[in-house]
């Protein structure tokens, strides 16, 4: 029937809107991708908070830096993660980490920053 309505249409122009209807409502349209987490995690004093938070498996998780004090660094070991937090004033930073498998992946400090610094761990736990 369609190519019947293609064939009477023609000498109209109309054509073009009914091909166009045809292809939109096929179902063909790209899937969207799935939808990043956003976490915000701030630097400070020898700690990251939030120290330890979930995200689910198979779900980018967006990871948002910020040094309240100094330059800090982030390291997810395990992982290719391994970026510097500006220091106090400067723009957050944002990395998005796709975690390979379930589990508990350690985050650390990486750019010594003090006393304290071998302090500066974290969890993030994926379901």
């Amino acid at each position: 029937m369609v190519v019947l309505m293609k064939i009477l249409f023609m000498r109209s122009g109309l054509l073009l809107v009914l091909t166009l209807g045809t292809a939109l409502s096929s179902g063909s349209a790209p899937r969207a991708a799935a939808q990043a987490e956003r976490v915000e995690i701030v630097a400070e004093r020898f700690s990251f908070s939030p120290s330890e938070f979930r995200v689910k498996a198979g779900v980018p998780v967006e990871i948002s830096l910020r040094s309240d004090d100094t330059d800090h660094g982030f390291r997810i070991l395990e992982t290719d993660v391994n970026v510097r937090i500006p220091k106090r004033g400067k723009a957050p930073l944002t990395i998005t980490f796709q975690p390979p498998a379930p589990g508990r992946y350690t985050f650390e400090c990486s750019h010594v920053c003090g006393a304290g610094h071998a302090f500066m761990r974290g969890t993030i736990i994926v379901q």
